[in-house]
């Protein structure tokens, strides 16, 4: 890999220990901090993604996850893999309320359509390749447009690899830009996830909490072809082999022990504006969390009474529940904080420092003032969106993207707009066949209601013409006959049908045209005005994308005049944080002090034989019986289940492996603490506390409870 620019910052950093996701090749700059936290490894090993631990490290599109036997097992978070055992699951043979053991490969059964595991096989800096020379003096749409040429051709390249998939990230703000490229393995299967009383025990009462007791951890299988090669599901395909795997830590953890947590975290926001803090925590969020809670009442209500229905929406209802309590968490931090004051002081001294000399003033205030004025003009425009976009039909959403995918279509492979191109083709064939085990009509007329009559009792002025055309809505139309209106709209679609779905996929324009489908001719009705409202948007984001750029070029070069660090916002590619095993001396409002770890005692005082606490009977009666087997620890007098550490994680990084000093698996992370959460903005180190779930309880409930025996002799446990 290329050395970044920004990575000479870390020159004469003093990076606060703990804090920051970092990328590999980060880590020798880290080195004296990494060492000082316990870590027994050279860092420079740490960057090489081809060898041990981190070829290791696989992401799911959305989760992380990690190689554990050299037959392509991979461990991840139970709920990383809630949707494949939903998917799997029938009122008859209910997955969720019992788990799933495959006791051998032949019973593995395929993960939920579209499932993926992605091997990142290299990482390299193309920023002068997606902002050449020609690019660099463009604005807007125009340079919206020379970036994504520039990525699909990068993107393309790299594809020539067959069964890899390449994707161009922007880091700094799109400052930089790597391309990324990962072994896409399509054929991934459900090997074994325990009952979901505990993969999920606690459910959402205690999601997000401290002490926990929730054993969050799942197992999947890659397969490739038999000659090794990507390839679709078959019977014929076997194990995938990879280069390395972790190994389990013969020894446990103890407080103060160094971790690390290797995945792929989402998205994090600690280089975003003022403004940007505002309009997330005064507007943004709060809208956020009450259309959260009025969908969770909705399907609550619908399917209280339809045990199916219930099934198909339980991954949808277990993700709704854990952004609502985390943005809700946000929420309360940011009251409770001075959070917006302390950005504004900064970004104030930002900008003194740009003005305090002729060359800083040339090189970025121009665009300081810019960023700010642009950012409030998106503001607006989401706003302006929002009741909208909340009151569009699923069925309209799949069309439009459908009948975009025919126009595109009709266009030369390189020509058509990212997302659509025949990489692609793939994506949409598995989100279509995934509907049909989380999708139900009587759910989504329940919520097409209840979004359509917030948006008619919008002023008319504030209401989208086009929108309210394509679909029949007339004026300030009552329940009853909003209600009529969306009856007709279900009794006369197709879509709600696998082969109709799936045929749209290979439909022409012409086709689409034909159609009396009301969603489908709906979506052919807002082509047209779905197009001039991306360039609008595209011309703004070019924009916001050149001055943002020169903000973070700014704001790094102020961070290396203080001495500080510089590392880039989460973004959903490999990156490593570090801490200690570490409770907390006063975990909460009423000073009660957080120890380290939880143990199977607690499972005991929480189950109550119901709901979110109802922890299997055999899992109880081998606590009763104290038979801890190997993984009793003395100093607990019991089995560790959980335990906190001051790993700085997020989102995506659910189902990173936890690693101890040697580079051996200790865990999985899988949540964080309440109060600590709002770090993805503000990182606070004397609140930010990981949960993870310790491996020897996983063992535990392995060996004791669920008997499975071959997974744990494949994983080295004899």
């Amino acid at each position: 890999m290329k050395r970044s620019l920004l990575l000479l910052a870390l020159a004469s950093s003093m990076a606060m220990a703990d804090e920051g996701m970092w990328m590999p090749q980060q880590l020798p700059d880290i080195a004296a901090e990494l060492e000082t936290a316990g870590l027994a490894l050279n860092p420079a090993n740490l960057t090489k993604l081809t060898e041990f631990p981190m070829a290791a490290i696989v992401s799911l599109g959305g989760c992380s996850a990690s190689f554990v036997s050299p037959e392509g097992l991979v461990v991840t978070n139970h709920h990383c893999v809630y949707n494949s055992i939903a998917h799997n699951s029938t009122p008859e043979n209910d997955l969720l309320a019992n788990g799933f053991l495959a006791s051998k490969m032949a019973d593995e059964v395929p993960a939920a359509p579209g499932s993926r595991v992605y091997v990142t096989k290299a990482v390299d800096n193309v920023t002068t390749q997606v902002i050449d020379a020609a690019t660099a003096k463009l604005s807007g749409k125009k340079r919206i447009d020379a970036i994504e040429v520039n990525q699909k051709k990068l993107i393309a390249e790299c594809e020539q690899d067959e069964g890899h998939r390449c994707r161009v990230a922007a880091y700094y703000g799109s400052l930089e830009y790597y391309l990324i490229k990962q072994l896409e393995i399509k054929d991934v299967r459900l090997v074994h996830a325990p009952a979901e009383g505990v993969g999920k025990f606690g459910g959402d009462t205690d999601n997000w909490m401290w002490p926990r007791h929730t054993g969050d951890y799942g197992f999947l299988r890659a397969y490739v072809s038999p000659d090794g090669k990507s390839a679709d599901y078959h019977q014929d395909n076997v194990p995938y082999k990879p280069d390395h795997y972790l190994k389990l830590a013969a020894k446990g953890l103890e407080e103060g022990d160094f971790v690390m947590a290797l995945g792929y975290p989402g998205r994090t926001n600690r280089h975003r504006l003022p403004s940007e803090v505002s309009e997330t925590f005064e507007w943004s969020y709060p809208n956020t969390v009450q259309q959260f809670k009025d969908t969770l009442a909705i399907i609550d209500r619908v399917t209280s009474t339809n045990k199916d229905a219930e099934l198909k929406y339980a991954s949808r209802v277990a993700g709704l529940n854990n952004y609502m309590k985390n943005r809700q968490g946000m929420l309360d931090s940011f009251a409770e904080s001075d959070f917006l004051q302390r950005k504004t002081a900064e970004h104030q001294a930002l900008t003194s420092w740009v003005n305090s000399s002729r060359d800083n003033k040339k090189a970025y205030a121009k665009d300081l003032i810019t960023i700010d004025k642009l950012l409030a003009e998106q503001h607006l425009k989401a706003r302006a969106d929002y009741a909208l976009n909340n009151a569009t039909p699923r069925l309209l959403t799949v069309s439009r993207y459908l009948y975009r995918l025919a126009q595109e279509s009709t266009k030369p492979d390189t020509e058509r707009k990212a997302g659509y191109q025949q990489r692609d083709i793939p994506r949409f064939k598995a989100f279509v066949a995934g509907m049909e085990r989380n999708f139900d009509v009587s759910v989504e007329k329940a919520l097409d209601l209840h979004n359509l009559t917030k948006y008619v009792a919008l002023p008319k002025k504030q209401r989208n013409a086009d929108f309210d055309s394509a679909l029949g809505i007339k004026g300030s139309m009552s329940n009853s006959e909003l209600a009529a209106l969306i009856d007709s709209w279900y009794a006369n679609t197709g879509l709600t049908e696998l082969s109709n779905r799936t045929a749209l996929i290979d439909s022409t324009p012409a086709q689409f045209s034909q159609s009396a489908d009301p969603f489908v001719s709906a979506a052919v009705a807002l082509y047209k005005a779905d197009l001039k409202q991306e360039a609008e948007e595209e011309e703004l984001g070019g924009k916001i994308q050149q001055a943002y750029a020169s903000y973070m070029r700014a704001k790094m070069a102020f961070m290396q005049a203080q001495g500080k660090a510089v590392y880039p916002d989460a973004n959903s590619t490999l990156r490593v944080t570090y801490g200690n095993v570490k409770g907390r001396a006063h975990g909460n409002e009423d000073g009660n002090a957080w120890a380290p770890f939880t143990t199977l005692r607690g499972i005991t005082a929480k189950a109550t034989g119901e709901g979110e606490f109802n922890a299997p009977a055999e899992q109880l009666a081998a606590i009763k019986a104290k038979n801890y087997g190997r993984y009793l620890e003395p100093g607990l007098n019991s089995v560790p289940v959980n335990y906190l550490a001051t790993l700085d994680i997020t989102g995506g990084n659910s189902g990173s492996a936890i690693l101890n000093s040697k580079g051996e698996f200790v865990g999985l992370a899988f949540d964080g603490t309440l109060d600590s959460i709002i770090s993805d903005w503000d990182y606070n180190p004397a609140n930010t506390r990981s949960i993870q779930v310790d491996h020897r309880f996983m063992l535990w409930q392995m060996q004791q409870v669920d008997k499975a025996t071959a997974l744990l002799k494949e994983i080295g446990v004899q």
